[in-house]
Protein backbone atom coordinates (compact mmCIF):
# COMPACT_ATOMS: atom_id res chain seq x y z
CA UNK A 1 0.00 0.00 0.00
CA UNK A 2 1.49 3.22 -0.78
CA UNK A 3 1.43 6.17 1.31
CA UNK A 4 -1.31 8.19 -0.74
CA UNK A 5 -3.43 4.74 -0.62
CA UNK A 6 -3.14 4.47 3.44
CA UNK A 7 -4.08 7.99 3.89
CA UNK A 8 -7.21 7.92 1.44
CA UNK A 9 -8.25 4.56 3.18
CA UNK A 10 -8.81 6.57 6.50
CA UNK A 11 -10.38 8.88 4.33
CA UNK A 12 -13.02 6.42 3.25
CA UNK A 13 -13.77 5.36 6.98
CA UNK A 14 -14.15 8.39 8.44
CA UNK A 15 -17.33 8.93 5.32
CA UNK A 16 -18.51 5.78 6.56
CA UNK A 17 -19.52 7.72 9.75
CA UNK A 18 -21.97 9.67 7.57
CA UNK A 19 -23.60 6.93 6.29
CA UNK A 20 -27.45 7.47 6.24
CA UNK A 21 -27.41 10.89 7.76
CA UNK A 22 -25.98 13.32 4.78
CA UNK A 23 -28.64 12.79 2.37
CA UNK A 24 -28.91 14.30 -0.57
CA UNK A 25 -25.46 14.65 -0.53
CA UNK A 26 -22.09 12.13 -0.81
CA UNK A 27 -20.50 10.67 2.18
CA UNK A 28 -16.74 12.42 1.79
CA UNK A 29 -14.12 11.99 4.34
CA UNK A 30 -10.74 14.20 4.41
CA UNK A 31 -7.59 13.75 6.05
CA UNK A 32 -4.68 16.45 6.30
CA UNK A 33 -0.93 15.33 6.53
CA UNK A 34 2.17 17.61 7.67
CA UNK A 35 5.68 15.48 7.46
CA UNK A 36 3.82 12.28 7.71
CA UNK A 37 1.70 12.75 10.35
CA UNK A 38 -1.93 13.32 10.64
CA UNK A 39 -2.35 16.88 12.06
CA UNK A 40 -6.72 16.91 11.06
CA UNK A 41 -9.60 15.05 10.00
CA UNK A 42 -13.12 14.94 9.25
CA UNK A 43 -16.24 13.83 7.45
CA UNK A 44 -19.21 15.24 6.48
CA UNK A 45 -21.99 15.02 8.94
CA UNK A 46 -24.87 16.16 7.28
CA UNK A 47 -26.09 18.11 4.61
CA UNK A 48 -26.33 21.80 5.74
CA UNK A 49 -23.51 21.30 7.80
CA UNK A 50 -19.98 22.00 7.07
CA UNK A 51 -18.49 19.94 4.56
CA UNK A 52 -15.23 16.98 5.23
CA UNK A 53 -13.15 19.82 3.95
CA UNK A 54 -14.10 22.14 6.59
CA UNK A 55 -14.27 19.28 9.76
CA UNK A 56 -10.48 18.54 8.48
CA UNK A 57 -8.87 21.96 8.66
CA UNK A 58 -10.89 23.09 11.54
CA UNK A 59 -9.75 20.34 13.79
CA UNK A 60 -5.94 21.62 12.62
CA UNK A 61 -4.45 23.11 15.92
CA UNK A 62 -1.69 25.01 14.51
CA UNK A 63 -2.86 26.43 10.90
CA UNK A 64 0.09 27.47 9.80
CA UNK A 65 0.92 23.83 9.40
CA UNK A 66 -1.60 24.46 6.45
CA UNK A 67 1.30 25.94 4.18
CA UNK A 68 3.31 22.42 3.72
CA UNK A 69 0.40 20.24 4.16
CA UNK A 70 -1.17 17.51 2.03
CA UNK A 71 -4.95 17.42 2.13
CA UNK A 72 -6.55 14.06 1.01
CA UNK A 73 -10.34 13.98 0.21
CA UNK A 74 -12.56 10.92 -0.94
CA UNK A 75 -14.60 12.90 -3.39
CA UNK A 76 -13.35 15.84 -5.52
CA UNK A 77 -13.64 19.26 -3.70
CA UNK A 78 -16.42 21.44 -4.42
CA UNK A 79 -16.27 24.63 -6.37
CA UNK A 80 -20.02 25.95 -6.28
CA UNK A 81 -21.78 27.86 -3.70
CA UNK A 82 -24.75 25.72 -2.17
CA UNK A 83 -26.05 25.55 1.65
CA UNK A 84 -22.16 25.48 2.19
CA UNK A 85 -19.00 27.49 0.47
CA UNK A 86 -17.06 26.24 -1.88
CA UNK A 87 -14.47 23.91 -0.54
CA UNK A 88 -12.01 24.35 -3.08
CA UNK A 89 -11.89 28.10 -2.08
CA UNK A 90 -10.95 27.02 1.63
CA UNK A 91 -8.39 24.35 0.68
CA UNK A 92 -6.51 27.73 -1.53
CA UNK A 93 -7.26 30.24 1.15
CA UNK A 94 -5.52 28.47 3.46
CA UNK A 95 -2.82 27.72 0.74
CA UNK A 96 -2.84 24.22 1.27
CA UNK A 97 -0.21 23.15 -1.59
CA UNK A 98 -0.74 19.57 -2.39
CA UNK A 99 -4.16 18.31 -2.73
CA UNK A 100 -4.85 14.06 -3.46
CA UNK A 101 -8.37 12.98 -4.69
CA UNK A 102 -10.38 9.89 -4.24
CA UNK A 103 -12.53 10.25 -7.29
CA UNK A 104 -14.16 12.74 -9.78
CA UNK A 105 -17.60 14.64 -8.40
CA UNK A 106 -20.09 13.17 -10.37
CA UNK A 107 -22.73 16.20 -9.85
CA UNK A 108 -23.33 18.61 -12.68
CA UNK A 109 -22.22 21.31 -10.74
CA UNK A 110 -18.93 20.12 -9.27
CA UNK A 111 -17.96 17.56 -12.24
CA UNK A 112 -14.31 18.43 -12.90
CA UNK A 113 -14.40 22.01 -11.86
CA UNK A 114 -13.56 21.28 -8.47
CA UNK A 115 -10.20 20.10 -9.89
CA UNK A 116 -9.95 22.73 -12.63
CA UNK A 117 -10.10 25.19 -10.09
CA UNK A 118 -7.77 23.99 -7.66
CA UNK A 119 -5.07 23.11 -10.60
CA UNK A 120 -5.37 26.88 -12.02
CA UNK A 121 -4.88 28.11 -8.35
CA UNK A 122 -1.31 26.50 -8.43
CA UNK A 123 -2.42 23.42 -6.77
CA UNK A 124 -0.86 20.07 -7.03
CA UNK A 125 -3.52 17.50 -7.35
CA UNK A 126 -3.21 14.45 -7.93
CA UNK A 127 -6.31 12.11 -8.89
CA UNK A 128 -7.89 8.67 -8.52
CA UNK A 129 -5.95 6.94 -5.60
CA UNK A 130 -8.15 4.28 -4.74
CA UNK A 131 -10.83 5.02 -7.10
CA UNK A 132 -12.36 2.12 -7.25
CA UNK A 133 -13.32 2.09 -3.38
CA UNK A 134 -14.40 5.81 -3.58
CA UNK A 135 -16.91 4.86 -6.01
CA UNK A 136 -17.79 2.17 -4.32
CA UNK A 137 -18.26 4.02 -0.76
CA UNK A 138 -20.65 6.64 -3.06
CA UNK A 139 -22.61 4.02 -4.99
CA UNK A 140 -25.74 5.60 -3.86
CA UNK A 141 -24.78 9.07 -5.10
CA UNK A 142 -23.27 8.08 -8.14
CA UNK A 143 -26.45 6.43 -9.40
CA UNK A 144 -28.60 8.62 -8.44
CA UNK A 145 -26.84 11.28 -10.46
CA UNK A 146 -25.44 8.69 -13.58
CA UNK A 147 -29.05 7.27 -13.88
CA UNK A 148 -31.45 9.45 -12.44
CA UNK A 149 -32.77 6.47 -10.19
CA UNK A 150 -31.93 5.13 -6.44
CA UNK A 151 -29.35 2.62 -5.63
CA UNK A 152 -31.89 0.15 -5.30
CA UNK A 153 -31.98 -2.95 -2.98
CA UNK A 154 -33.84 -6.10 -3.18
CA UNK A 155 -34.06 -8.24 0.61
CA UNK A 156 -35.92 -11.02 1.77
CA UNK A 157 -35.88 -14.32 4.25
CA UNK A 158 -36.27 -17.31 2.57
CA UNK A 159 -36.50 -20.67 4.65
CA UNK A 160 -34.53 -24.05 4.51
CA UNK A 161 -37.16 -25.22 1.62
CA UNK A 162 -37.24 -21.44 -0.44
CA UNK A 163 -40.39 -19.79 0.97
CA UNK A 164 -41.30 -16.65 2.15
CA UNK A 165 -44.28 -16.76 3.64
CA UNK A 166 -46.31 -19.44 4.17
CA UNK A 167 -49.55 -20.21 2.61
CA UNK A 168 -51.76 -18.82 5.57
CA UNK A 169 -51.72 -17.24 9.15
CA UNK A 170 -54.17 -16.26 11.77
CA UNK A 171 -53.50 -12.64 12.35
CA UNK A 172 -51.94 -9.86 10.95
CA UNK A 173 -47.82 -10.13 12.48
CA UNK A 174 -45.05 -11.26 10.86
CA UNK A 175 -44.19 -15.00 10.63
CA UNK A 176 -40.29 -14.35 10.93
CA UNK A 177 -37.82 -16.77 9.57
CA UNK A 178 -34.94 -15.31 10.51
CA UNK A 179 -33.14 -14.96 13.96
CA UNK A 180 -33.12 -11.48 16.41
CA UNK A 181 -29.69 -10.61 15.49
CA UNK A 182 -30.61 -10.97 11.27
CA UNK A 183 -33.82 -8.80 12.41
CA UNK A 184 -31.88 -6.25 14.24
CA UNK A 185 -29.21 -5.72 11.19
CA UNK A 186 -32.13 -5.07 9.16
CA UNK A 187 -33.41 -2.33 11.15
CA UNK A 188 -29.84 -0.47 10.74
CA UNK A 189 -29.73 -1.05 7.03
CA UNK A 190 -33.00 1.08 7.42
CA UNK A 191 -31.15 3.48 8.98
CA UNK A 192 -28.43 3.67 6.25
CA UNK A 193 -30.85 3.81 3.24
CA UNK A 194 -33.68 6.80 2.23
CA UNK A 195 -36.38 4.90 1.92
CA UNK A 196 -37.84 1.51 2.12
CA UNK A 197 -40.73 0.60 -0.24
CA UNK A 198 -43.00 -2.85 0.00
CA UNK A 199 -46.28 -3.79 -2.24
CA UNK A 200 -49.69 -3.66 -0.66
CA UNK A 201 -50.05 -7.59 0.08
CA UNK A 202 -47.28 -7.09 2.33
CA UNK A 203 -49.22 -4.39 4.37
CA UNK A 204 -52.35 -6.16 4.83
CA UNK A 205 -51.03 -9.67 5.76
CA UNK A 206 -47.81 -8.06 8.44
CA UNK A 207 -49.06 -4.56 9.06
CA UNK A 208 -45.46 -3.80 9.14
CA UNK A 209 -44.36 -0.49 10.68
CA UNK A 210 -41.52 -0.25 8.14
CA UNK A 211 -39.36 1.62 11.05
CA UNK A 212 -35.88 1.23 12.19
CA UNK A 213 -37.05 0.86 16.13
CA UNK A 214 -34.22 -1.84 16.95
CA UNK A 215 -31.70 0.33 15.69
CA UNK A 216 -30.67 4.10 16.39
CA UNK A 217 -30.69 6.10 13.38
CA UNK A 218 -33.49 7.78 10.83
CA UNK A 219 -36.58 5.95 9.70
CA UNK A 220 -36.33 5.32 5.76
CA UNK A 221 -38.97 6.97 3.73
CA UNK A 222 -42.18 4.67 3.29
CA UNK A 223 -43.16 3.83 0.08
CA UNK A 224 -46.47 2.11 -0.62
CA UNK A 225 -47.68 0.48 -3.44
CA UNK A 226 -51.16 0.31 -2.90
CA UNK A 227 -53.21 0.44 -6.69
CA UNK A 228 -56.76 0.18 -5.52
CA UNK A 229 -56.69 1.75 -1.56
CA UNK A 230 -56.73 -1.10 -0.26
CA UNK A 231 -55.16 0.18 2.93
CA UNK A 232 -57.01 1.92 5.16
CA UNK A 233 -56.23 4.74 7.89
CA UNK A 234 -56.19 1.55 10.49
CA UNK A 235 -52.78 0.06 9.21
CA UNK A 236 -49.70 1.42 10.68
CA UNK A 237 -48.12 3.04 8.10
CA UNK A 238 -51.00 5.77 7.83
CA UNK A 239 -49.93 6.51 11.39
CA UNK A 240 -48.13 9.82 9.88
CA UNK A 241 -44.96 8.96 12.42
CA UNK A 242 -42.40 9.47 9.18
CA UNK A 243 -43.15 10.27 5.49
CA UNK A 244 -44.69 7.83 3.53
CA UNK A 245 -45.38 8.24 -0.09
CA UNK A 246 -48.42 5.79 -1.60
CA UNK A 247 -47.69 4.46 -5.12
CA UNK A 248 -51.59 4.24 -6.68
CA UNK A 249 -53.84 4.04 -9.32
CA UNK A 250 -56.81 5.64 -7.68
CA UNK A 251 -57.44 9.82 -7.46
CA UNK A 252 -59.61 10.18 -4.71
CA UNK A 253 -57.28 10.96 -1.86
CA UNK A 254 -55.15 14.31 -0.85
CA UNK A 255 -51.82 14.52 0.24
CA UNK A 256 -50.02 15.93 3.21
CA UNK A 257 -47.11 16.61 5.04
CA UNK A 258 -46.41 12.63 6.12
CA UNK A 259 -49.06 11.40 3.38
CA UNK A 260 -48.24 11.95 0.27
CA UNK A 261 -50.01 10.17 -3.10
CA UNK A 262 -48.53 9.45 -6.64
CA UNK A 263 -50.56 8.35 -9.44
CA UNK A 264 -49.39 6.31 -11.82
CA UNK A 265 -50.94 3.02 -14.23
CA UNK A 266 -50.36 0.10 -13.10
CA UNK A 267 -49.00 -1.92 -16.04
CA UNK A 268 -45.60 -3.23 -17.49
CA UNK A 269 -43.91 -0.08 -17.38
CA UNK A 270 -44.71 0.25 -13.04
CA UNK A 271 -41.33 -0.34 -12.22
CA UNK A 272 -40.45 2.91 -14.41
CA UNK A 273 -43.05 4.41 -12.78
CA UNK A 274 -41.98 3.74 -9.75
CA UNK A 275 -38.27 4.81 -10.31
CA UNK A 276 -39.25 7.52 -11.80
CA UNK A 277 -40.91 8.75 -8.27
CA UNK A 278 -38.11 8.30 -6.45
CA UNK A 279 -35.91 10.18 -8.38
CA UNK A 280 -38.15 13.20 -8.37
CA UNK A 281 -38.66 13.04 -4.28
CA UNK A 282 -34.34 12.94 -4.29
CA UNK A 283 -34.66 9.02 -3.22
CA UNK A 284 -30.90 7.90 -3.57
CA UNK A 285 -31.47 4.75 -2.40
CA UNK A 286 -34.30 2.30 -1.51
CA UNK A 287 -35.03 -1.26 0.12
CA UNK A 288 -37.21 -3.11 -1.64
CA UNK A 289 -38.69 -5.68 1.28
CA UNK A 290 -41.91 -6.81 -0.80
CA UNK A 291 -43.21 -8.97 -1.23
CA UNK A 292 -42.86 -11.53 -3.97
CA UNK A 293 -44.73 -9.67 -6.88
CA UNK A 294 -43.33 -6.72 -6.07
CA UNK A 295 -39.63 -8.07 -5.76
CA UNK A 296 -39.56 -10.28 -9.28
CA UNK A 297 -41.17 -7.36 -10.84
CA UNK A 298 -38.13 -5.25 -10.26
CA UNK A 299 -35.52 -8.54 -11.05
CA UNK A 300 -37.49 -9.29 -14.05
CA UNK A 301 -37.23 -5.53 -15.21
CA UNK A 302 -33.58 -5.99 -14.65
CA UNK A 303 -33.96 -2.28 -12.50
CA UNK A 304 -31.51 -3.34 -8.92
CA UNK A 305 -28.51 -3.13 -7.86
CA UNK A 306 -28.06 -5.23 -5.10
CA UNK A 307 -29.48 -8.48 -3.28
CA UNK A 308 -29.31 -9.46 0.29
CA UNK A 309 -30.80 -12.90 0.83
CA UNK A 310 -31.23 -14.40 4.45
CA UNK A 311 -31.63 -17.91 4.67
CA UNK A 312 -33.02 -19.34 8.15
CA UNK A 313 -33.16 -22.56 9.07
CA UNK A 314 -37.37 -22.56 9.41
CA UNK A 315 -38.83 -25.14 7.23
CA UNK A 316 -42.53 -24.46 6.10
CA UNK A 317 -43.35 -26.93 3.54
CA UNK A 318 -45.17 -25.18 1.37
CA UNK A 319 -46.00 -21.58 1.15
CA UNK A 320 -45.03 -18.53 -0.94
CA UNK A 321 -42.09 -19.08 -3.28
CA UNK A 322 -39.26 -16.90 -3.04
CA UNK A 323 -38.29 -14.73 -6.21
CA UNK A 324 -36.10 -16.18 -8.39
CA UNK A 325 -32.84 -14.50 -9.06
CA UNK A 326 -29.70 -15.73 -10.37
CA UNK A 327 -26.47 -14.45 -10.07
CA UNK A 328 -23.15 -15.44 -8.00
CA UNK A 329 -23.18 -13.78 -4.31
CA UNK A 330 -20.40 -11.60 -3.44
CA UNK A 331 -20.15 -11.73 -0.30
CA UNK A 332 -21.28 -14.57 2.33
CA UNK A 333 -22.34 -14.20 6.36
CA UNK A 334 -22.93 -16.25 8.77
CA UNK A 335 -25.46 -14.70 11.29
CA UNK A 336 -25.61 -17.29 14.17
CA UNK A 337 -27.39 -19.96 12.21
CA UNK A 338 -28.85 -17.58 9.83
CA UNK A 339 -26.97 -17.06 6.09
CA UNK A 340 -26.75 -13.41 4.84
CA UNK A 341 -25.83 -14.12 1.01
CA UNK A 342 -24.97 -10.21 -1.49
CA UNK A 343 -25.56 -10.37 -4.92
CA UNK A 344 -24.60 -7.72 -6.88
CA UNK A 345 -26.20 -6.73 -10.12
CA UNK A 346 -23.21 -5.64 -12.64
CA UNK A 347 -25.34 -5.49 -15.80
Amino acid sequence: MTTHEFYMKRCIELAKNGLGTTYPNPLVGSVIVHEGKIIGEGWHKKAGEPHAEVNAVNSVKDKSLLKGATIYVSLEPCSHFGKTPPCCDLIIANEIPNVVIGTVDPFAKVAGNGIKKLVESGRNVTVGILEDACNELNKRFFTFHQKQRPYIILKWAETADGFIAPISREEKSPVWITNQYSRQLVHKWRTEEQAILVGTNTVLDDNPKLDARDFSGNNPIRIVLDKSGKVSKNYNVKDNSQKTIFITATENFSTTENCIYENVIFGKSLVHSIVSILYKHEIQSIIIEGGLKTLQSFIDAGIWDEARIFNGQIKFQNGTNAPKLTGFPVNRFDIMDDQLKIIRNYD
